[in-house]
């Protein structure tokens, strides 16, 4: 019953977002804060059609659900540009991901002890899961007709792939975090940690350069036609996605070298064809989630958090990146305006929510880490979702003077 109606729901919904189109790129909503505010309005806390439990009472279908979806987010990553204008990036991708990501995982985790008052482990569990930039929430910021109009070309390339990247390789530090909060050994976390990525490079580099082949392979001999090959990446993030889990390695970064390595192998109309149907599930299979994410929206530890939750989210939107992007500016070779928007587009969203999910599997959360990040992310998923078209406007005036 609870299943069947959140598909109708969602269902109906995405008839909505089918009909406005592109224009709904224009207008400060995006696609997750449409899905989140139609589960609230269904949930308990409104109209009361549906009422499951809240999400810090039970995360066992959240874990599953936001795997799925960022395989296929972070494969339509790997597919969104040529390989050649990825490998140009790939100086400033590497500092925000060694630099910019850690010191977000430190300035939130700070940011938590503080405002929550809450102990280190804890407080390194929060700065963790919410560290990574989401690629789900950031793909409403940086594709689609408005962005490419407004914004340019560099700036769409560096959030992209960061927010795909930086998705699996935040897997280290969530496996840090909990062994400082006691659940493992720091030394074992650091093996782990070695062997999810390493593992994960391997196989996904592999499983991409197959793709390709037996795609190229199939159309060579005539058996590949257009129908199919447009749902084979993913299908491809799929299988990987779950040899990933046989093989206990980070399956979110699995994919999206998989990704990355079917795009550098696999001819120019491969990528191109399978790059729609990749954004259109991206834009669409996100609807259910942020529908269901609405309707467990832990109201009741929200407002036990108080002004202390409120603070922490604020100083989370505010503090966590944009800071830390304006000082490394110059060697990221930023214009102030740049720095700016990318500082200020770094949203905590679907990763995070599977970090938290990861957590609490792994060991006796506080429910307070569950509630604090759940509100983080409701936060930057409406604040980004309605900041987005209006943030085009103001970068393109302050770059070129034009109303």
């Amino acid at each position: 019953m609870l299943i069947d109606v959140l598909l109708v729901v969602a269902g109906v919904l995405g008839l909505l977002v089918a009909a406005l189109s592109e224009r709904l790129r224009r207008l400060p909503v995006s696609e997750p804060v449409l899905g989140l505010a139609v589960g609230v309005l269904v949930g308990p806390e409104l109209l009361g059609v549906l009422a499951p439990p809240p999400l810090t009472e039970d995360t066992t279908w959240l874990h599953t659900v936001t795997r799925l979806l960022l395989a296929v987010s972070v494969m339509a990553v790997a597919l969104r540009y040529p390989v050649g204008q990825a490998r140009a990036r790939w100086r400033p991708v590497l500092l925000l991901l060694a630099v910019v990501m850690p010191a977000m995982a430190l300035v939130t985790a700070g940011l938590a002890a503080w405002t929550l008052g809450v102990g280190v482990g804890a407080a390194a569990l929060l700065g963790a899961a919410l560290c990574p930039t989401d690629p789900v929430l950031a793909s409403s910021v940086v594709t689609g007709t408005p962005a490419e109009q407004d914004l340019p070309d560099r700036d769409r390339q560096l959030l992209s792939l960061e927010s795909g990247a930086n998705d699996g390789l935040a897997l280290p530090l969530v496996l840090l975090a909990v062994a400082i909060a006691g659940a493992a050994s720091v030394p074992g976390a650091l093996a782990e940690s070695l062997w999810q990525v390493a593992g994960a490079v391997l196989l996904g580099a592999a499983a991409g350069w197959l793709g390709a082949r037996a795609l190229r392979a199939g159309e060579e001999h005539g058996s590949t036609d257009s129908a199919p090959r447009l749902l084979f990446t993913a299908v491809l993030a799929f299988a990987v996605l779950g040899a990933a889990g046989l093989l206990h390695v980070d399956g979110i970064l699995a994919v999206f070298v998989a990704g990355l390595a079917f795009n550098a192998v696999a001819t120019g109309p491969d990528r191109t064809d399978d790059l729609p149907i990749d954004e259109a599930v991206n834009r669409f299979l996100v609807l259910p989630l942020f529908v269901g994410l609405g309707l467990v929206l832990p109201w009741a530890a929200w407002g036990e958090l108080g002004w202390r939750g409120v603070a922490l989210a604020a100083g989370v939107l505010l503090l966590r990146r944009l800071p830390v992007l304006w000082l490394l500016r110059r060697p990221l070779r930023l214009g102030r305006p740049d720095a700016v928007y990318l500082g200020w587009f770094g949203p905590v969203g679907v990763s995070a929510l599977f970090y938290l999910a990861l957590e609490a599997e792994r060991l006796e959360v506080d429910p307070v880490v569950l509630a604090a990040g759940s509100l983080v992310v409701a936060a930057s998923t409406v604040v980004h979702g309605t900041s987005a078209a209006p943030g085009r406007v103001l970068y393109r005036r302050a770059t070129t003077g034009r109303s």
